[in-house]
């Protein structure tokens, strides 16, 4: 729909595009809340966010199609990472986000929603906060500015995955598609051999590194010094003043919507990297980071979703590079559709697999034999024969 577009014109529409995205979404909130109300229907529609994110949203991807621009390296990106009005809009957003979380306790509270109601609430809930929440805190824990880097902290805090905010940079970003990490997903591998094994490892690993690092600057663990212990102590504090506005239920509901907030975050993890290895070199080391390691998307709509994080390769080759000016890499392992078409795809494995093993087999054409070296070396990698495609089987065993 946008191929042919003047570049600077897409440019502008883009950077009042993000926010433009979300005030027509952050509206359906309510709407969702209130519309089934008088028809008794209102257990069906707590539902509707959920079911429009991963139901009309594909749709609408595939019809708006891609966005055909990048910013030019030597007058635009400089101009644009300094432009004041993306960080603020980041951080605007975060409020935005909480002020909908406490909203969406009352209306849990309110609402005469049965079980499959408070279900469906929690679970809409919680997939918005995976998108806002722990996307936007994502991208502003990258950022060195403390304001940035601490109201990522506290969007983390909002769904009790602070964890994420040491880890993600402290071990995702330096062992990315490598057996070391647990965020990156094997060949083969389904998501639901996955996702246990990535929240178990990010948990205990964010622990863990922080405790190295305090312990390089001198510090004790268990000090006023972990920033995990301020961050897990908001989030306990976010829990108590659930409980004292709505008791038991509104704890119940916060820490519901923080479990398929992380559930989201995991899944998008999933996807970015499925199949990708980073080579050894003759120094025995990993090859350092590409946008070769990470699966790129460029859907507009679902970048202007998530603040362009479907750009993943270029984020993971240069991680403080703002989301404004992050790049597409046509060269790039490209995924088929946009992150909301592959979440779906991804809860159905074999489905996802028969989409993305040919796929990564292409990508990796000429060296399959490290390919399905690298999956057997990973002991968490599901141990059973499986059908690669109709013309040939490998044992994983």
């Amino acid at each position: 729909m946008f191929e042919n577009m003047n570049a600077d014109v897409m440019l502008k529409m883009k950077k009042y595009g993000y926010l433009s995205f979300w005030a027509i979404m952050v509206p359906l909130v309510p709407f969702s809340a209130y519309v089934g109300v008088e028809s008794g229907t209102q257990d069906y529609w707590a539902w509707f966010m959920y079911v429009f994110i991963f139901g009309v949203i594909p749709v609408l991807d595939y019809l708006i199609g891609k966005d055909p621009t990048n910013p030019s390296e030597d007058v635009q990106v400089p101009t644009m990472s300094e432009e004041r009005f993306y960080r603020v809009s980041a951080i605007a957003m975060g409020f935005v986000w909480i002020a909908v979380l406490f909203y969406a306790g009352h209306i849990f509270m309110t609402n005469d929603y049965g079980l499959l109601g408070k279900i469906g609430w929690i679970v809409s809930i919680g997939t918005v906060g995976g998108i806002i929440a722990i996307n936007l805190g994502h991208e502003l824990i990258h950022k060195d500015p403390k304001v940035e880097n601490w109201m990522g902290g506290l969007l983390l805090s909002t769904v009790t995955y602070a964890g994420f905010k040491v880890e993600h940079v402290r071990g995702h970003h330096v062992h990315v598609s490598t057996p070391d990490d647990a965020s990156s997903s094997r060949y083969n591998q389904s998501l639901y051999n996955f996702l246990p094994k990535a929240f178990v490892h990010n948990f205990i690993n964010a622990w863990s590194l922080e405790k190295k690092y305090l312990e390089r600057k001198g510090k004790k663990n268990i000090s006023i010094y972990n920033e995990l212990i301020w961050w897990y102590s908001i989030s306990a504090l976010f829990a108590v003043t659930f409980g004292l506005l709505w008791g038991w239920m509104g704890v119940v509901f916060f820490l519901g919507q923080s479990f398929f907030a992380a559930l989201a975050l995991e899944i998008i993890n999933y996807i970015e990297h499925y199949g990708l290895h980073r080579r050894v070199n003759e120094k025995g080391r990993f090859e350092r980071v590409t946008p070769a390691h990470s699966w790129n998307s460029n859907y507009l709509l679902t970048n202007l979703a998530l603040f362009q994080l479907q750009r993943h390769s270029d984020h993971h080759a240069y991680a403080k590079r703002r989301y404004q000016v992050l790049r597409h890499y046509e060269e790039s392992p490209q995924l088929p559709a946009g992150y909301a078409t592959m979440y779906v795809l991804a809860m159905i494995p074999p489905l996802w697999k028969k989409v993305m093993n040919p796929r990564v087999e292409a990508y990796y054409e000429g060296e399959l034999d490290q390919l399905f070296r690298e999956s057997k070396r990973v002991n968490n990698i599901d141990r059973k024969s499986t059908r690669l495609n109709s013309s040939h089987t490998i044992n994983l065993v």
